[in-house]
């Protein structure tokens, strides 16, 4: 599956916070996501990922994007 960094996926399991939809930080051999609801972080490995993902929304739209979580720098 072409999962990239911006994409949204949504998961087939939820996160404790009862959100299924994640946004991608990075993309290699493991995966950095970002719980669009608490800002959660989670780091796993790609095969992990790819079998628990419902469907992907491509890039962020730009309507939706005030409704991440920020971004710790």
């Amino acid at each position: 599956m072409d999962v990239r960094p911006g994409d949204i996926l949504m998961m087939k399991k939820e996160h404790p916070c009862k959100n299924k939809e994640f946004l991608v930080l990075r993309a290699g051999m493991d995966f950095r996501i970002r719980c669009t609801k608490c800002g959660r972080e989670i780091m796993a490995p790609r095969a992990k990922i790819e079998k628990n993902i419902k469907k992907s929304f491509g890039k962020v739209p730009p309507c939706r994007s005030g409704n991440l979580a920020p971004i710790d720098v």
